[in-house]
């Protein structure tokens, strides 16, 4: 059976994100510049360039939604019963851990007493767990009404930025990668969560950098890319929710084995079968 597309379905941030979004240590690392020679080396358009950050954004939300169209998915909202409560928005904020709680207070920072403002000492009580105490139905249709506002629009890319993306892509570039194995560190982040538990990110580039030296050590791009793909699969088997490894095999490892380092269009991809294009 088909698998269902997956929403930023994260194995550690209820500890991650509820404890501490990311260890100093980790913080440190991935916000990291990169050496001279290793930003000569990747001098190439990084993933931090709009049109290549909105290929990022289509790549995962063809996986995440089964489309391409990750802008429609301001609006999205459901429980899709993985133990993290409600999953919603452009990057699968869950109620349970943390980081939709957090996106919350940013919107109402941004804009006090705006229709969600009301919500965050309900969110505050159900982090942590799947519950859906004092959110419901009432939460779901005041979600889709603020996803119209601009505001929350922004607020949702903040986050995705300071929460996944910019340390994803900072410490790719610390490691000698460019636009593709930038994307490969976004894509993991978004799915496994920031920090150093084995399950996470963090734990996953350091399985691959026993197996492989990152470029900026010297080592060879496509080894280590290899390597660090691998690892996540390993990881993402644990899970039942991620044992389809398409978004791995039949669209990172597509470009990888092409040699499409610079992840320049035209793309062509499948994830759980479906076959997606980007063409310039």
């Amino acid at each position: 059976m088909r698998p269902q597309p997956r929403r930023a379905l994260r194995i550690a941030l209820a500890a991650a994100l509820v404890a501490a979004p990311l260890t100093v240590a980790a913080t440190s690392a991935a916000q990291a510049a990169p050496s001279a020679a290793t930003s000569a080396r990747i001098a190439g358009v990084g993933l931090d360039d709009p049109h290549k950050k909105d290929i990022a954004m289509q790549l995962v939300s063809s996986a995440e939604n089964s489309s391409l169209d990750w802008k429609a998915q301001y609006k999205y909202i459901e429980d899709i019963k993985d133990g993290r409560g409600y999953t919603a928005g452009i990057i699968g904020f869950c109620s349970g851990t943390g980081d939709m709680l957090e996106l919350v207070q940013h919107y109402t920072d941004l804009k006090p007493g705006n229709i969600l403002a009301k919500y965050l000492p309900a969110l505050k009580k159900v982090n942590g767990s799947d519950s859906h105490a004092g959110l419901g139905s009432a939460f779901e249709k005041d979600w889709a009404t603020a996803a119209k506002d601009t505001v929350f629009q922004q607020a949702q890319n903040d986050e995705r930025d300071r929460v996944y993306f910019n340390p994803a892509v900072n410490q790719a570039k610390a490691d000698g990668l460019r636009a593709l194995g930038q994307f490969a560190y976004y894509d993991a982040i978004v799915m496994h969560g920031p920090g150093n538990s084995s399950d996470s990110f963090g734990g996953i580039r350091a399985a691959a950098m026993k197996k492989a030296k990152t470029p900026a050590q010297g080592g060879d791009e496509a080894t280590y890319l290899k390597a660090f793909l691998d690892a996540r699969k390993v990881v993402m088997k644990k899970e039942s929710a991620h044992s389809d490894t398409s978004r791995v095999d039949t669209e990172q490892l597509v470009f990888l084995n092409a040699g499409n380092f610079d992840l320049n269009p035209p793309l062509k991809w499948k994830v759980y079968g479906d076959s997606y294009a980007i063409n310039s």
